[in-house]
């Protein structure tokens, strides 16, 4: 596995070694012991997987106070584009975004601490996506932030014509709305 630190501190690339041959490939997605020493105080207790439709945006999503959530996402079959936004109070980073292509083919995963908003569009035809959390689903302390927002300004790399979004994402709140709450 190599790892690769992008600009927002705490997040962290990881991109598998993959051995490939006329079968197939192999590879290693998850290495607890690998990964002690870069993520050392995070024990995953739960998988989720999503199927999407092309155009699909979901997020930007995140969980508060004692049911925050730190993620390993990936996408198995497909590609998307994942977008981690830093809403850690005291971060030097704080509103700032991070995004990377992740597929199947290329088989990278990025690691998102808590403090972070999380969400997704897939580019491809349909993508299946996986992540594994370190805190257990807490539909009480679930929050988010409205995909479009002006000061974010994410470009999610679909045509806005074809962007699909459930009714509860297309309500999530401002960034501006967001920050009042937590500072």
């Amino acid at each position: 596995m190599r790892f690769f630190q992008p600009s927002i501190e705490g997040l962290l690339v990881i991109e598998p070694e993959i051995f490939q041959d006329e079968r197939g490939y192999f590879c290693e997605t998850y290495n607890k012991q690998k990964l002690s020493d870069r993520i050392p105080t995070t024990e995953f207790v739960q998988d989720n997987q999503s199927l999407s439709k092309y155009g699909t945006i979901r997020g930007l999503h995140l969980q508060r106070g004692a049911s925050a959530q730190a993620k390993l996402v990936r996408v198995i079959s497909g590609e998307i584009l994942d977008v981690a936004v830093d809403v850690r109070p005291n971060s030097k980073t704080f509103g700032q975004h991070y995004s990377v292509i992740l597929s199947g083919e290329n088989k990278k995963q990025l690691f998102i601490p808590r403090g972070f908003a999380h969400g997704f569009s897939v580019l491809s035809r349909e993508a299946l996506f996986q992540y594994k959390c370190d805190n257990f689903y807490h539909k009480e302390s679930e929050d988010g932030i409205v995909y479009n927002d002006s000061d974010l300004r994410i470009d999610w790399k679909v045509p806005r014509e074809h962007m699909l979004l459930s009714e509860k994402d297309k309500e999530l709140k401002l960034f501006k709305e967001f920050k009042k709450e937590i500072l």
